[in-house]
């Protein structure tokens, strides 16, 4: 036993303190040889050596299995099933009014093509008309929704968000490239002169960047050859280009409805006939689409979040590009 005025080993001048007293068997075990005064039971350095061994086993044992829960804790976080995000309160109001604009636009422009225009025929003079409507349908209102496939669809699989994506791009490719070949079918059969407005100069174009967009897009983001860090070094280019073919879209839009006013109607138009009016409306209602599209993809916190596989897949390729653990994040 230690004398009352004997001070204990851990809080003996001189030495560190823990806050907190030594066990007893520890007192006991180091008596002989930290404690001179002491006059309990001296033990032999073997003895000692035991005691403290079985110490440090014990300390390892408690740090692993600590780490084991740790680990099993960040597991259950990263494959149980991960409570969905709510989506922001004004997002399902903007994207309603936007779907609202598209199905708008598109029954006007075939109501305008029926009142004036004398409706939709292929194998006739009225096959000209299928390339507005097709290209209303396919390369603003589906490239339109496909850019809010990642606004709408928050908690699903990335996979299959991005298969979608991709399907309303290629519907929208087939329905706009029927409507390209309508257009130069009918100039052919009327001898009309092909590529010569500012409209078909911005039209191909658009065409064109179109495709090549799917087309890298289908390599970096759904073909499995392409690298995680490839993929995301592309993925800042991929959106700008994609907003900026769909607003081109709308643009060279705007320019073919002006173009067919013009030739059409010619002087007539500046005295506000009925079908320049509603052609007019028309284009109003295209720049309010556009612009309400634009306005959802631009708002930083309506962005799909990230799902649990993709932050693994980010923290992973950060550690292994910039040096840094996932537990500094």
């Amino acid at each position: 036993m230690w004398p009352k005025e004997q001070l204990p080993v851990s809080k003996r001048p001189g030495e560190h303190t823990t806050g907190a007293s030594p066990p007893h068997f520890l007192l006991v075990t180091l008596g002989s040889s930290s404690c001179p005064t002491c006059t309990g039971p001296s033990i032999s350095a073997s003895q000692r050596a035991s005691t403290l061994a079985d110490l440090a086993l014990d300390k390892v044992f408690s740090s692993q299995q600590e780490s084991k829960k740790i680990k099993g804790r960040s597991r259950l976080s990263m494959e149980g099933p991960a409570s969905p995000a709510r989506a922001p309160r004004a997002l399902p109001y903007y994207v309603a009014f936007s779907q609202l604009l598209g199905l708008i636009v598109v029954a006007m422009t075939g109501a305008w093509l029926g009142m004036y225009r004398g409706g939709i025929a292929w194998e006739s003079a009225l096959q000209f008309n299928v390339h507005p409507l097709c290209m209303i349908i396919g390369l603003v209102f589906l490239q339109g929704d496909a850019l809010l496939v990642y606004r709408v669809f928050r908690n699903e699989a990335k996979r299959t968000t991005k298969v979608l994506h991709g399907l309303l791009h290629v519907f929208a490719f087939v329905i706009a490239l029927v409507g390209l070949v309508a257009v130069f079918e009918h100039h052919r059969k009327k001898g009309y002169a092909d590529l010569y407005s500012l409209h078909s100069w911005c039209g191909i174009l658009v065409f064109a960047l179109f495709f090549a967009q799917w087309l890298v897009g289908f390599s970096f983001f759904l073909f499995p050859g392409a690298s995680f860090s490839l993929r995301s070094r592309y993925r800042p280019q991929h959106v700008f280009f994609g907003a900026a073919i769909f607003l081109l879209s709308v643009a060279t839009a705007l320019l073919g409805l002006k173009e067919a006013l013009l030739f059409e109607l010619g002087t007539k138009y500046s005295m506000f006939e009925p079908e320049g009016v509603l052609a007019n409306v028309l284009g109003l209602l295209l720049a309010t689409f556009a612009t309400v599209i634009l306005y959802i993809l631009t708002r930083a916190d309506w962005k799909r979040p990230l799902q649990a596989e993709e932050q693994a897949l980010s923290m992973d390729f950060k550690t292994l590009t910039e040096g840094d653990s996932p537990s500094s994040q």
